[in-house]
């Protein structure tokens, strides 16, 4: 059922674009390709890529109630071998269109 008016300006609905940074053991574990996993299987799309300084940073874009599920995976989960101490979140957005076609995992 349509709930009428205009849409609301809700949690979940329209696109967020967020930067994302996470620490601790997270390079050499394969915690780039599980993320691009995981971005894809929620349908996201943006870039991961290893830092000189041993984080794993990147961006993500896509539906908020989608980019909160890969925040909470980022924050939580990761892959199988790693070991996250931080994950920190900045220049959170709404986004008109997304910026990215897919998600990438960058050298």
């Amino acid at each position: 059922g349509a709930r009428g008016g205009a849409m609301a300006e809700g949690e979940g609905l329209g696109l967020l674009s967020v930067d994302y940074e996470v620490s601790g053991r997270v390079q050499g574990v394969f915690f780039r390709k599980y993320t691009q996993g995981e971005a894809k299987r929620l349908g996201l799309v943006g870039w991961v890529q290893n830092t000189s300084h041993g984080t794993v940073q990147g961006q993500i874009q896509g539906p908020t109630a989608r980019v909160r599920e890969l925040q909470e995976w980022l924050r939580k989960v990761g892959s199988p071998q790693s070991r996250i101490s931080r994950a920190e979140f900045s220049n959170e957005k709404k986004i008109a269109a997304l910026e990215h076609k897919d998600f990438q995992i960058l050298k």
